[in-house]
């Protein structure tokens, strides 16, 4: 077949029409899709489902929510019945609650909160029951019975507080606004250098720790990462180590020594002294001069008391003058022995650690008042136990060093930048860091 040149510019000219309207409608359905893309994203964009509010980790919006507080002579059972929760149901509960919570420990002043159904108020569908700020329990009464616990997300934050001390320790940290909790864990730190019941005014203390925070009110103090604490001029430092994160931390001095000793300056934590070692004193129930080779610490009764060493228990028994007792074998050299313990905690042949509660405070025996006989041997001889003087100590291991140095500076550095002012409240709390912890 043969083109003339009149049929090849026609040809030309179809080609050019046809492409142009390819082009054009290709563009058309390109504008339009880009016209459209914007309100497409915009329903896609509100579709996002907005997170419902929710407590316990349950949708609050879905019930009627009611908050109280156990009252006296209240119990799990009138508690429920008085929202439709039958009998054979609560004894249901009370058996399947067994192995995570005795109901029978519902006290009163605790919170509680019960779910009802919106169409429903009278009806409960949860009842919650909170022993303590962090913890809860779920009893899920809707139509399968079930109960579960959990736990509140509690925020964890560095705190700061530095004071002087008038009167006792506790004093000055509610003064400062501080956990007064914080006077045990520093009881547990420095007990082996700090006289603890002989604290003076002109001692002085300054501190970091964790705080924990559940809805954003404080619940309780977490562990002390940092203190130097001034006792009778002498200045004692101690920082929080941990040489991996799969055990726990050790307290060290700014060389890193361990503050640990092998014995503790006393088996009471806080208490005062009564009695000291004498060769000769009155006997206060059989009124003669005697001597008295040990130390008395008085303290209310039922105080527990902790063994002042590692070691093994030789005796725990009573007897007609040390009435409940406990004496402990440390080593070749040293012996301790507890007396007029209202019970005993540990029996003879168990090893026991230092700060183990080996039994209570009483006055068993010849004795006029609650209170602890502390006996001290070194070689088979009874010595004064406050005179002894321990110096032994386990230096951290020379690879933790650089990383341990490290923390000691910035430590320090926060310490160094709190003022100790008599009278004054002194508490300044920092949050350095938050982070949420499931589970304690």
């Amino acid at each position: 077949m043969k083109f003339n040149k009149y049929t090849i510019k026609i040809l030309v000219v179809l080609i050019l029409v046809l492409g142009s309207g390819i082009v054009f409608f290709s563009g058309f359905e390109i504008n339009r899709t880009s016209e459209e893309s914007p309100t497409k994203a915009v329903n896609a964009q509100e579709k996002i489902p907005v997170p419902l509010p929710k407590q316990f980790n349950l949708a609050v919006d879905s019930f009627d929510v009611h908050n109280n507080k156990v009252e006296r002579n209240q119990f799990l059972s009138n508690i429920l019945s008085a929202y439709q929760v039958d009998p054979v149901t609560i004894s249901k509960l009370a058996d399947k609650s067994r192995a995570i919570f005795n109901v029978r420990k519902i006290s009163a002043g605790n919170p509680y909160t019960i779910f009802t159904y919106k169409n429903n108020p009278q009806k409960a569908a949860y009842f919650i029951y909170q022993p303590n700020p962090i913890d809860y329990i779920v009893y899920d009464l809707r139509d399968t019975l079930n109960v579960y616990a959990g736990k509140k997300d509690v925020a964890v934050r560095l705190e700061t507080v530095a004071s002087d001390i008038n009167h006792s320790l506790y004093e000055a940290l509610q003064r400062n606004g501080a956990d007064p909790q914080l006077a045990i864990k520093l009881a547990e730190i420095y007990g082996w250098a700090i006289d603890f019941y002989a604290i003076g005014e002109n001692d002085w203390f300054k501190i970091q720790y964790e705080r924990r925070y559940v809805d954003d009110r404080p619940v309780d103090a977490g562990h002390i990462v940092s203190a130097v604490f001034s006792h009778k001029g002498k200045e004692l430092s101690a920082f929080y180590f941990q040489t991996d994160s799969t055990t726990k931390g050790e307290y060290y001095d700014e060389e890193g020594n361990s503050v640990r000793r092998a014995f503790l300056k006393a088996p009471l934590k806080f208490s005062r002294i009564t009695s000291r070692y004498t060769k000769r004193r009155l006997h206060p129930v059989q009124k003669i001069w005697k001597a008295h080779l040990g130390t008395d610490y008085a303290a209310p009764r039922g105080t527990p008391i902790i063994a002042t060493g590692n070691g093994v228990v030789t005796e725990s028994a009573f007897s007609k003058f040390n009435g409940n007792y406990v004496k402990i074998k440390h080593n070749g050299t040293y012996t301790t022995q507890y007396l007029h313990m209202s019970k005993r905690a540990v029996r003879s042949g168990q090893r026991v650690q230092q700060g183990q509660v080996i039994g209570y405070v009483g006055s068993t025996g010849l004795a006029t008042g609650p209170h602890v006989c502390y006996r001290f041997w070194k070689n088979g001889k009874q010595v004064d136990a406050l005179k002894q003087n321990f110096r032994e100590t386990t230096p951290l291991p020379s690879k933790f060093l650089s990383a341990f140095k490290a923390v000691v500076a910035r430590e320090q550095e926060v310490l160094a930048s709190l003022n100790v002012v008599a009278g004054d409240a002194l508490a300044s709390s920092t949050e350095l860091t938050d982070r949420e912890e499931k589970a304690l």
